[in-house]
């Protein structure tokens, strides 16, 4: 068996009018994500890092924003079957580690859900699962509470 690690990003706009998602789980927020499906930005981030780490493209390749099928889907559906990809190409799921970074809200114990969440979608368990959260400490995008980002790397095993 040989591991394989592939990185993951992704960055939304805030919107009002939308709901906010992260790891499948809907936050408390006045303003959600911009995008084609449900724009869990977290959840787009891991399913690249796994596209990447089987060497199979990316998102956009497989569920591209210009399909009607994607739109406002449910982002761990998407990651199910980016799972289900990444198995028939031989390669089982090890571990993720994801950051999210945002100035609001708060992700607090949130970050439990969202680990159970992925988990569950991915088929390993949470202790094999991790979510860091930061800000943008003010800087950018993020920092002036225009949008949110994440990043992912996950760990294959084939």
């Amino acid at each position: 068996m040989s591991a394989r690690t592939g990185i993951g990003y992704d960055s939304h706009r805030l919107v009002a009018g939308r709901r906010l998602v992260l790891g499948g789980v809907e936050l408390p927020s006045e303003r959600g994500l911009a995008g084609h499906s449900d724009a869990d930005v977290l959840t787009h981030a891991v399913i690249d890092a796994l596209l990447g780490a089987a060497a199979l493209g990316d998102i956009g390749m497989h569920f591209p924003d210009s399909d009607e099928r994607w739109r406002d889907a449910d982002s761990i559906e998407l990651l199910r079957a980016t799972v289900a990809l990444v198995a028939g190409a031989g390669f089982a799921v090890a571990g993720v580690d994801a950051t999210v970074v945002l100035e609001a809200p708060r992700l607090g114990g949130a970050r439990e859900q969202m680990r159970e969440r992925l988990a569950q979608a991915l088929g390993i368990a949470p202790a094999a699962v991790n979510v860091k959260a930061t800000s943008g400490e003010g800087i950018g995008f993020v920092g002036r509470g225009e949008g949110v980002a994440a990043l992912a790397i996950a760990t294959l095993d084939g």
